[in-house]
């Protein structure tokens, strides 16, 4: 009964440390974050570095080499939004009356596809972003 009673205290240590070590963000998550506003605050031509490419966007949909042999990393994020609406009113005028009820429901869709050229020094030398919504 001793031996647990001395091991109580290294056990809530262990429980306290454990508690504050940072989780690793999901990829998934890091992926969402493809917007025109953070590419054009973390997009710097000859500044910004692969590593911080990666960082930033994760892992690119596509890699190839252009015509000159610069490496091109090509990203591509679709999106779904949904939203349901309802609206339910009453009026009258003088001996009529009307009951008004409508519901809705809007769906869209949008793409973003950045295309990011790399330098011999591996930094980015050219960047292209476009966003189409349908």
């Amino acid at each position: 009964m001793m031996q647990i009673l001395k091991l109580a205290p290294i056990l809530g240590v262990v429980t306290i440390l454990g508690a504050c070590m940072e989780t690793p963000q999901p990829l998934t998550q890091r992926n969402s974050q493809l917007t025109q506003g953070n590419v054009q605050m973390n997009l710097i031509v000859g500044q910004t570095t692969k590593a911080q490419v990666l960082e930033h966007f994760g892992a690119p949909n596509i890699t190839t080499r252009d015509g000159t042999g610069r490496e091109v990393w090509t990203y591509q994020r679709a999106a779904q939004i949904s939203q349901a609406s309802g609206k339910s009113g009453y009026w009258t005028i003088i001996l009529a009356g009307q009951n008004s009820r409508s519901s809705g429901f809007e769906s869209s869709a949008s793409m973003i596809t950045l295309i990011i050229k790399f330098d011999e020094n591996d930094m980015v030398n050219d960047f292209r972003s476009r966003t189409s919504k349908f």
